[in-house]
């Protein structure tokens, strides 16, 4: 998520709302389409009343679906909400999704170390930098069972070896 801090918070609260709604009315977790739609419909009924205004931010809801696998959307302020492979938010967010881009169709065959070393020269390209392990945060989801996970500052470090080993050849 990206944006002014306090819209960001007034919209995670809103979305842990509405997931906690449809699990309490359903008895079953929100799907990320589903809650990433209505987080959109949201923002777009604000675009539309003159005594409210459009909370300034984007968010990537990413999850696992149960018959998709996992999934990524973005939801930007006015409505609008896509799934995406790989997809990127904040200030230099059009270079690094040019970046994807070009890299997309090759996404679909890696494994998940060659994604994440994807993402990490993603953020220095576009940064224009190299980083150390303990400069940058990195968490994947893993498996179909949607685990969470941060890696290690020693899991980025042997990322970032690679990455430049790879460089060097």
């Amino acid at each position: 998520m990206t944006g002014t801090m306090a819209d960001c918070k007034a919209l995670v609260q809103r979305a842990r709302y509405e997931a906690g709604q449809w699990q309490f009315d359903n008895g079953y977790s929100t799907p990320v389409s589903v809650l990433a739609k209505r987080m959109a419909d949201l923002a777009q009924v604000n675009t539309q009343t003159a005594s409210m205004r459009p909370l300034a931010v984007v968010t990537l809801f990413i999850g696992v679906d149960d018959e998709k696998g996992p999934v990524v959307y973005k939801v930007d302020c006015a409505g609008h909400y896509l799934p995406f492979l790989a997809a990127a938010a904040g200030p230099k967010e059009q270079e690094a999704m040019n970046f994807l881009e070009k890299r997309v169709d090759e996404m679909k065959e890696m494994d998940a170390d060659q994604v994440v070393r994807t993402a990490i020269t993603c953020l220095g390209h576009v940064l224009g930098s190299d980083f150390r392990g303990n400069e940058i945060e990195v968490a994947q989801v893993v498996g179909k069972k949607g685990k969470f996970e941060v890696l290690t500052e020693e899991d980025i470090e042997g990322h970032l070896n690679s990455i430049a080993d790879d460089a060097d050849a």
